[in-house]
């Protein structure tokens, strides 16, 4: 997967010690930076969204990697790179979409550019005072998995839209994900020793993975206690747009087995090993499976 080999590539090449997770904690100052980008017709059609909504989720998805990060997300800049065909009326919907994210995050900067395709890179800012901040390194043994809500309804609502459909619970997920703030905090702020935490951006299998190679443990999930609608099952292949449907967003952590978080939901637990497991078959060989930022 060329996502993960160009990343191993710029980390061994620049020898950094911040680059492994979605944000970079910088202790000495007390924040966390993440960046991330959103192109047209790899991230994005307008065949399928509007600016107000193209607006929110560009918000949302950034706010969302400082919620996985256990900082509380407090400002965004934004960098646009447009074609001549936008207008006054796009940006003015794109920025109301924005705000309507943010809520108690601020926008305060950016940058505008000419383009053939509209790009969009948001910086997010997180501040740690009073937290703790995660790591996809830090699962431990008999640790164990839990997740903030629902998997596949995105990559579901995804589908209907490509098949003329444009207007269903899915594809409100899909269009208008919500990132898990409160969920966030209530570890974050509660937690006394590591933890690992990663968002489902890119599918809750991609998280699982990531975490369990990050940390050298074996996660093992039994499928039938992830949660997700049960409306999905119209889907003859369901199960993969629970694993590897990615945009939920939702957050999947690995933390001590007497933590107790309200509103959350216990897949499995962290054992010897390494890699994941469902129902105890080892997952293998799944690569083509996840969504890959360079297929289109």
């Amino acid at each position: 997967m060329k996502e993960h080999e160009f990343i191993n590539i710029i980390k061994n090449t620049l020898n950094s010690n911040y680059i492994g997770d979605d944000c970079a904690y910088l202790k000495d100052l007390g924040i966390v930076v993440s960046q991330d980008n959103l192109v047209e017709d790899v991230h994005f059609s307008l065949n399928y969204t509007d600016a107000y909504k193209l607006g929110y989720k560009s918000a949302m998805v950034n706010i969302s990697d400082i919620a996985a990060s256990g900082a509380e997300p407090k400002y965004l800049t934004v960098g646009l790179s447009l074609p001549k065909t936008i207008d006054n009326q796009f940006i003015k919907e794109f920025y109301n979409g924005m705000k309507a994210a943010c809520q108690n995050v601020e926008i305060v900067g950016g940058d505008i550019t000419g383009s053939e395709k509209i790009v969009i890179s948001v910086t997010a800012i997180g501040v740690t005072k009073n937290r703790k901040i995660s790591s996809r390194r830090n699962a431990k043994i008999g640790y164990k998995i839990i997740v903030s809500g629902h998997h596949g309804s995105s990559s579901a609502g995804l589908k209907q839209l490509e098949q003329g459909i444009r207007k269903s619970n899915f594809i409100s997920s899909h269009l208008m994900p919500k990132a898990q703030i409160k969920f966030s905090q209530k570890i974050a702020e509660n937690i006394t020793c590591d933890y690992a935490m990663m968002d489902t951006s890119d599918g809750l299998m991609d998280a699982l993975q990531q975490i369990a190679k990050a940390s050298n443990v074996l996660l093992s999930v039994d499928f039938n206690k992830i949660p997700y609608d049960k409306n999905l099952e119209q889907f003859t292949n369901y199960k993969d747009l629970i694993f590897y449907g990615g945009e939920d967003y939702q957050l999947v952590a690995c933390v001590p087995k007497d933590f107790e978080i309200p509103n959350s939901f216990e897949i499995g637990k962290v054992k010897y090993g390494c890699g994941v497991e469902v129902d105890g078959t080892e997952i293998i060989n799944t690569e083509d499976k996840f969504f890959n930022h360079f297929s289109k």
